[in-house]
């Protein structure tokens, strides 16, 4: 939640020469200031363009986040994790941290076509920037149903498995669905709990969530 207070004192910093000379100066620049004062600077670029916040773990991106939402709504702020997998690892990174990535990755280009506020700062550790991203990934469409909308029920589904979901008969992780009569159960990697989607033919009746 943002604090009226700090923002506040953050307008009132912008009266100062010395801060001004650092928020206003053209790249690059190197800043030499206690740690404290980083959300302050971030939040002061954030006014005028978009920054990418780069933290040396993914502990202190976490925290770096934290601190700029007592300067900006929440929305405004993006966390891009890194996987939870190193390279050499024979392992998969986890469908919740795929979803997040995505997520950010998606409302970076298309916020204003899915409705969605922009983002004024992502918040990065060093190790999620070195990480290879596929060409294109961030124009992948996400499946967007609302109630009332009318839909074709086969089309849904066909969508969701394109989309990379694993259909199951019961669902229980991360990125799969299960089809029951007029009934879709889905669990979207970036939410915390699945949702129930409820058809009358081609009509969502109702979207609702659900415990695992």
């Amino acid at each position: 939640m943002s604090n009226p207070r700090l923002i506040n004192a953050l307008s009132k910093l912008e009266l100062v020469p010395a801060w001004t000379a650092v928020v206003d100066a053209p790249s690059p620049l190197d800043v030499v200031a206690p740690i404290g004062l980083r959300p302050w600077i971030v939040a002061a670029l954030a006014k005028s363009d978009l920054v990418l916040a780069i933290t040396a773990t993914g502990r202190e991106a976490e925290d770096l986040v934290d601190q700029l939402h007592s300067f900006l709504p929440a929305d405004a702020v993006a966390e891009f994790v890194s996987w939870e997998t190193l390279p050499h690892e024979r392992l998969s990174p986890s469908s919740d941290v795929i979803g997040r990535r995505l997520a950010v990755l998606r409302r970076l280009r298309h916020a204003a076509a899915d409705s969605q506020p922009p983002i004024q700062v992502v918040v990065a550790p060093i190790r999620a920037i070195l990480q290879p991203l596929v060409s294109g990934i961030s124009d992948l469409a996400p499946v967007q149903l609302r109630k009332g909308d009318e839909r074709d029920f086969d089309a849904v589904i066909s969508d969701l498995a394109a989309a990379g979901y694993a259909r199951v008969d019961l669902v229980e992780k991360r990125g799969q669905f299960a089809v029951r009569g007029g009934l879709v159960d889905v669990f979207p990697p970036s939410e915390e709990h699945p949702l129930r989607i409820e058809f009358w033919g081609d009509t969502v009746e109702e979207i609702r969530t659900f415990a695992v």
